[in-house]
Formats: C-alpha cells, sequence, structure tokens
C-alpha cells in the first residue's frame, strides 16, 4: 500500500523518481524498489515522501460494516457466467447514472 501512496503522489506533484529522491536524499533506483513493492517502506517513510511531495496522507480509524461480507456470502451461489452477467447489468447501470447526471456538451 505505501508503494502506491508515494507513487501516486510523486506523479501528483509531477516529481520524476530522481527528484524525488533528491528531495529526500536517497537515490533514483531505492524510490522505484520501493513504488514496485521490491522494498517495504515504514509507515514513518511513506509519510515523510508524500509530504516530500507537498501532499499530506489523512489516515482515519473507523466504524466497519460488514455490508462486502453479506454481498459476498449472498453471491457465493452464482455460477462464474451468472457473476460477469450481473456485473455487466451493473456496468450498464452505472453508465446510465452518469449519463443522466452528466449530460452531453454538445
Amino acid at each position: 500500500m505505501g508503494n502506491d501512496l508515494v507513487r501516486e503522489a510523486r506523479r501528483r506533484a509531477g516529481l520524476s523518481q530522481r527528484q524525488l529522491a533528491d528531495l529526500a536524499g536517497t537515490t533514483q533506483s531505492a524510490v522505484a524498489r520501493l513504488e514496485t513493492g521490491r522494498s517495504t517502506p515504514s509507515f514513518d517513510t511513506v509519510l515523510r515522501l508524500v509530504r516530500l511531495c507537498g501532499l499530506d496522507l489523512e489516515v482515519q480509524v473507523i466504524d466497519g460494516d460488514d455490508s462486502d461480507w453479506v454481498q459476498a456470502l449472498r453471491l457465493r451461489g452464482l455460477s462464474p457466467a451468472q457473476r460477469l452477467e450481473r456485473a455487466g447489468r451493473v456496468a450498464s447501470q452505472l453508465r446510465e447514472l452518469r449519463s443522466a447526471a452528466v449530460p452531453d456538451a454538445g
């Protein structure tokens, strides 16, 4: 997870791996290893790199719910073909909602 956060922060900041490495006092290859998951940074390291990109992390502990688990249990009896068909219907519904919310500009 930390690798994705650092990569996203760097990209949002418009920095190359080398530029971030220079800011962090490390090497471009160290940043590359981190971003590809070949090294596992501590939370403090991720936070420091994100902040060097001019961004910050917001971490919260929130109450969970079991909605994902309930849905998984409900769908577990479907065949792969049925799951694919259902996913297609959901995607179509989402496209329709998006079209209704954002009408064509032309």
